[in-house]
């Protein structure tokens, strides 16, 4: 069975979110799954203009991936998110803090790495999340 975990290792500061320095997996296959976007299954663009939506069809979809691949959100190692407005930080923390404990639990959550971008794929993305999960494959 895979199994991920999550450390913060003696030594390093302390982290700026909700995220652990380093995750880990034993067992189990490595998935590096593409950025997930704010498209909705018709093809069409969640929220147009409000960052809140687009996130929540972001990790919906991203949630919808990691099914289909037999696992869920317990089997995250990493996450990398982009967005497009440093000015949308804070309700991205904001946004984790209500959806994270829901998905993984109480701490320690996956590493994350945030980058500021000039855009996405299309203007109309705001947030783009990809992701490493452990996940049973032979």
């Amino acid at each position: 069975m895979t199994k991920v975990w999550y450390e913060n290792p003696p030594g390093a500061g302390p982290a700026q979110g909700l995220y652990s320095h380093v995750g880990f997996h034993q067992g189990g296959t490595v998935a590096y799954i593409a950025g997930q976007l704010a498209v909705k299954p018709d093809g069409s663009i969640a929220g147009k203009g409000d960052f809140v939506a687009q996130f929540a069809q972001v990790f919906s979809n991203l949630g919808d991936v990691l099914k289909g691949l037999g696992a869920d959100y317990s089997r995250v190692i990493k996450f990398t998110t982009y967005l497009v407005h440093s000015q949308d930080i804070e309700l991205f923390m904001q946004e984790r803090r209500a959806l994270f404990p829901k998905l993984f639990g109480a701490e320690p959550y996956p590493p994350n790495t945030l980058l500021i971008v000039d855009r996405l794929v299309k203007e109309e993305f705001l947030i783009e999340v990809e992701a490493i999960a452990a996940v049973d494959r032979s």
